[in-house]
């Protein structure tokens, strides 16, 4: 059963070219970036809520420029460690229809390679025209699948950035 389906991953990667073992990669790191993030909100996210605003909590008086100035510290490095890799995470997930792009590109090339050297076969074309559609559809599909989960990342982190910002109050 798993054999059956390790032979049709290669012959569809044989089928797209080069470029989609790079789409494959791309998309493999993008999605590991995704489910990081989603780890780091059920486990470690708490944690660093609660040291930095036990830090806030710990200072005597918050009414001073110098106070002010810790407090948007303490918010800034809070919320790079929030959005952790969520740039990389969109860069991912602009690159893989680009990366289908080129697919394209490479698969045409082949095209008009065979219709130079074989005049115009239509066999000779087709595989062309495979390998310039396999890669297009997978960047696709996996750009629509990042850009779900980035743009849902993207909302819970906004959300929390501030609402932790809420929490550090200057009422003191």
């Amino acid at each position: 059963m798993f054999y059956g389906a390790y032979i049709d991953i290669l012959t569809f990667m044989e089928r797209g070219g080069d470029v989609l073992w790079y789409i494959a990669a791309v998309t493999f790191l993008m999605w590991s970036l995704i489910i990081e993030r989603v780890w780091y909100f059920f486990e470690e996210h708490k944690n660093i809520i609660r040291e930095a605003t036990e830090k806030w909590e710990d200072r005597p008086e918050r009414q001073s420029w110098t106070a002010s100035s810790i407090r948007d510290w303490l918010i800034s490095e809070a919320s790079g460690k929030i959005a952790g890799p969520l740039p990389l995470i969109q860069t991912c997930v602009a690159l893989c229809p680009l990366l289908g792009l080129l697919g394209t590109v490479t698969g045409m090339i082949s095209v008009f390679d065979s219709m130079a050297t074989q005049g115009g076969n239509a066999r000779s074309m087709a595989a062309g025209v495979s390998m310039a559609t396999i890669p297009t559809m997978a960047g696709m599909v996996a750009s629509i699948s990042g850009l779900v989960a980035a743009n849902m990342l993207k909302t819970k982190i906004d959300f929390e950035i501030e609402l932790f910002r809420d929490h550090l109050t200057m009422d003191h």
